[in-house]
């Protein structure tokens, strides 16, 4: 009797059974139609796994559940292979980088991953420490790799292919080029791996992702009004004419404009700042900038009707990708749309070696950060924040500084800079 294996034909853990049956030599079959949060629902299939995940194991003794148990039970049914080793130390290592692979790969590109998908809620904090982990985790593999062309001993064991089929899903969907490349050794073993014969007749042609899935949007959708249910002994008559009059108020309602709510900023005091002065004298301002636009901001700055704030990244220490951090940044100012009549702002990506450090300056309507950027904004809780005192002559060089992206700031090179403003209703982030 051949092994079931209850799964879809995409499931990267179910490779892992399927690519050890070919270095076994037995047969594994796929369920046949199995169709994911259907098949897994069914009574069957629950009295195989009480929580109904997958994949499972159906053998001729009972069935296996756990994708590495399973992998491990495929690889003992014949005791003439080399999956596990050929001594006590070999079957040590191939547990040891199984472990590995499952809980500093796997987990942390499942955490980057599937955010993304809309799988799991989106957190900017949580991503960062899952790149950060992630790209710790591939050091170390990377770093075995200089002088070790398989994970334990001379030839594939169960360790590679685990590690492989882990490696895949990132490769796949979430690890670019720019990201892999500085991991040449594991970009070496993970080729290496899934062009061998046995890798290739379960996982086809493996091409590498060229773009890292956006972060999902946060807007909900609109829910469709529910409509009045229907007398069932209505006359034919009746039935025709009568929802017709509500449908054409409804219509009516939905096109007639609700007043908005007037934003406390807007009943603040008059101020002599205009802000898209200032905005439109940044942006036209190409040369003698220190002269010309620090000079009229500092003109036009008003103390009272406004506020300049200083802010700090947390986690700074986790800014070890370049690509990540430039994102973070660009996400942060695209979120802060909210307040774009409201606000201007600097954001500098400092360093040439990571971890970089991310700083910013901001000017606000307002003696204080206003409360909705705090509530809706949730990047702001990612950032220490420092209200400018503009009677210490440090702290206002300092305003200078980031306004005009002196390099170097701070004494280290600046990687990025980018401006958030807003001039005749056009959101501009500005890169310079």
């Amino acid at each position: 009797m051949a092994l079931i294996l209850h799964a879809g034909k995409t499931n990267k853990n179910a490779y892992k059974a399927l690519i050890a049956a070919e270095y076994v030599g037995v047969q594994v079959e796929l369920a046949p139609n199995f169709e994911m949060g259907v098949s897994n629902k069914t009574p069957e299939f629950l009295k195989m796994n009480p929580i109904g995940k997958v994949p499972v194991l159906e053998t001729p003794k009972g069935p296996v559940f756990e994708s590495n148990a399973i992998a491990r039970y495929v690889a003992r049914l014949k005791g003439d292979n080399s999956l596990y080793g050929s001594s006590p130390i070999d079957y040590g290592h191939i547990e040891q980088w199984i472990d590995f692979s499952s809980m500093e790969i796997d987990a942390n590109i499942s955490r980057w991953f599937y955010p993304r998908l809309g799988f799991l809620p989106y957190l900017p904090p949580v991503e960062e420490a899952a790149i950060s982990g992630l790209k710790r985790a591939l050091g170390a593999l990377n770093t075995h790799l200089t002088s070790n062309t398989y994970l334990v001993g001379h030839s594939v064991t169960l360790a590679d292919i685990i590690t492989t089929c882990n490696l895949y899903l990132g490769f796949s969907h979430i690890l670019v080029k720019s990201f892999t490349s500085e991991f040449p050794h594991v970009e070496r073993y993970f080729w290496t791996m899934v062009n061998q014969p046995n890798f290739r007749k379960i996982l086809g042609e493996v091409k590498q992702t060229e773009a890292v899935p956006p972060v999902p949007s946060a807007k909900k959708p609109s829910q469709p009004k529910e409509s009045k249910p229907k007398a069932k002994n209505e006359p034919k008559k009746e039935a025709k004419k009568e929802p017709e009059k509500p449908k054409v108020e409804e219509e009516e309602e939905e096109e007639a404009p609700k007043p908005k709510a007037k934003n406390p900023l807007d009943l603040l005091p008059s101020s002599k700042m205009i802000l898209d002065e200032w905005k439109r004298l940044y942006s036209n301002t190409k040369t003698n900038f220190r002269e010309v636009a620090i000079k009229g901001f500092w003109d036009m700055y008003d103390p009272e009707g406004y506020s300049l704030w200083f802010c700090d990244y947390k986690y700074q220490e986790e800014n070890t990708v370049t690509f990540v951090t430039m994102n973070k940044v660009g996400g942060f100012l695209q979120r802060m749309d909210l307040a774009r009549k409201y606000a201007f702002g600097k954001m500098l990506v400092i360093g040439s070696q990571p971890p970089f450090k991310v700083k910013g300056l901001w000017l606000f309507r307002g003696p204080e950060i206003p409360k909705f950027v705090l509530d809706e904004c949730y990047d702001m809780e990612l950032y220490e924040w420092t209200k400018v005192d503009i009677s210490d002559e440090n702290q206002k060089e300092r305003v200078n500084q980031m306004i005009e992206d002196a390099e170097p700031f701070e004494g280290e090179p600046l990687l990025d800079a980018k401006c958030f403003k807003r001039e005749n209703s056009t959101f501009i982030l500005e890169e310079k």
